[in-house]
């Protein structure tokens, strides 16, 4: 057989039951039939508990430590004095590392090369999914999400682009129109990150209109439904307990009207985002169809972390002297291309149950996310139970392309270290290390079996103290072989707290 051709598609903060396959109310046929035809679903998979360094896992094949993206950059210029300047913390793919497209091509690795022959890509984390920004190109309105644009070696201004621009349809076109215009005859490497369903939540309008009351009653009735769906659907087992919810925003009961009509429209929205997804994934589906080349694609689609809880009340919507307002948050104009919004941690934890929390913690709810492979000679499971990593991806590809690993060591086990939290998983047994307070209770190790527990609600500590001491070791020696450099006060670090007081 023909080496076969790779398409890696990326959601950016999908929650793991956010589409069809995984129990989700969202429409996503697409989605659904690459997993019902030939697809296997993946229900162990999982990332780093944010982006960029899930990103940086995805391309290199092995820990964000050592790749170069210890840390979110947010968190880094924080705090110069613990990190800046470290190895493993340049907050770009370093040159200890090659990136997948490197591999493939076999081409020198300077930094600014990293083996993407074409490419049009939004630089910043995320932004607006439309042609809109709400302040000027010199001083944005929102200066850490800078409408900054690429193609190949250059930087596009905005106004270049088309006034109908919608982030998911414009990134599928460009990728569409890359493999059209290619005449080389070598298997292509193709990579679809989405902006999308992340903030700021926006969508077409007609479909937002779709979507309209779906979600009036609330995101715990919507948590249920979901669980019921994954067990009906042989995800989940029907003796495994759902962690509970955990915020101080609002109960759905304890809200007025107004608020829940709000905080409804938001989900409505999001739904949106992630049906135009879907679309555009079965835009490049059908491409392979008709030039065939599906059947010699493997075809990969993941979430880059769990559902986003942030809270976002501390960005700045208006000008400094408040003279100008920058978005327009009315009831009627959210989800437009002028309003900015996040739904929060209650519709974030609908789509992470039965796991713990969300993005931003080492808890399964931040890391365990849904995956969908579809290769012919490779997916004949329709569905796979055991563990996984985003670092897998890349020792696959490479496999599967006839190309050698230029590694030398797999680990047995899974270290995991982001905003001050720290996990170590051997099997199914995970050791958890979530900072609290200063003065509040003593931080301690926890020791989980995922076996029956995705909750992660019976801490096994004190009942299996050898399996937890055990953990911790190999901790250490991830700590020491991947270069993590643990803050002093890792309380400070966290996600939460981190997104709480952006400026």
């Amino acid at each position: 057989m023909a080496r076969p051709n790779f398409l890696i598609i990326v959601a950016d903060d999908l929650g793991y039951s956010d589409i069809s396959p995984y129990g989700s109310e969202i429409f996503t046929p697409n989605l659904e039939t690459l997993a019902s035809n030939g697809g296997t679903l993946l229900t162990d998979f999982h990332t780093a508990s944010s982006c960029s360094p899930t990103r940086a896992m995805l391309l290199s094949g092995t820990d964000h430590h050592l790749a170069g993206i210890g840390q979110m950059a947010d968190l880094i210029k924080r705090h110069v004095e613990i990190w800046e300047g470290k190895p493993g913390y340049e907050g770009y793919l370093n040159d200890r590392v090659a990136t997948l497209p490197e591999i493939l091509k076999d081409m020198e690795r300077f930094p600014s090369k990293r083996g993407f022959e074409q490419s049009f890509a939004l630089l910043p984390g995320a932004g607006s999914h439309y042609n809109y920004e709400a302040g000027t190109t010199e001083k944005p309105a929102l200066a850490f999400l800078p409408p900054l644009y690429s193609r190949d070696d250059e930087f596009i201004d905005r106004k270049n682009l088309p006034n109908d621009y919608y982030s998911s349809d414009y990134f599928t076109s460009e990728l569409i129109r890359f493999l059209d215009n290619d005449d080389d005859k070598r298997p292509f490497f193709a990579y679809l990150p989405f902006t999308a369903p992340h903030w700021p939540l926006q969508a077409p309008k007609e479909l937002i209109k779709k979507y309209k009351g779906r979600y009036n009653m609330g995101p715990d009735e919507l948590r249920a439904a979901r669980l019921e769906s994954q067990r009906r659907l042989g995800l989940l087992s029907p003796d495994v307990i759902a962690a509970p919810v955990s915020t101080n925003q609002k109960s759905w009961d304890s809200m007025t009207d107004e608020e829940r009509a709000f905080s409804a429209k938001t989900m409505e929205i999001y739904a949106a985002m992630v049906e135009r997804m879907d679309y555009n994934i079965g835009r490049v589906i059908d491409y392979l169809h008709r030039t065939n080349q599906f059947d010699n694609t493997f075809i990969l689609f993941m979430s880059d972390n769990g559902a986003d809880r942030a809270v976002l009340e501390a960005l700045p919507l208006q000008s400094i002297d408040k003279s100008i307002t920058y978005f327009d948050n009315s009831y009627e104009n959210i989800g437009s291309k002028n309003s900015f919004i996040w739904y929060g941690p209650r519709w974030a934890q609908a789509a992470t149950a039965p796991c713990r929390m969300s993005k931003g913690y080492i808890t399964e709810g931040g890391i365990r996310c849904p995956a969908i492979v579809h290769y012919g000679p490779l997916t004949t499971r329709r569905i796979m139970n055991e563990f996984s990593t985003v670092m897998d991806i890349l020792p696959t590809i490479l496999e599967l392309a006839g190309v050698a690993h230029p590694g030398t060591t797999f680990q047995a086990f899974t270290g995991w270290e982001l905003f001050g939290q720290r996990a170590v998983r051997r099997g199914n047994y995970k050791a958890l290390y979530i900072p609290k307070q200063p003065g509040d209770e003593e931080t301690k190790w926890e020791l989980y079996n995922l076996t029956d527990d995705k909750g992660e609600l019976k801490d096994l500590a004190e009942e299996e103290p050898e399996v937890l001491q055990e953990l911790i070791g190999l901790w250490m020696r991830y700590e020491n072989e991947t270069g993590v450099i643990v803050a002093p006060d890792p309380y400070q670090m966290n996600y939460p707290h981190l997104i709480s007081t952006s400026k």
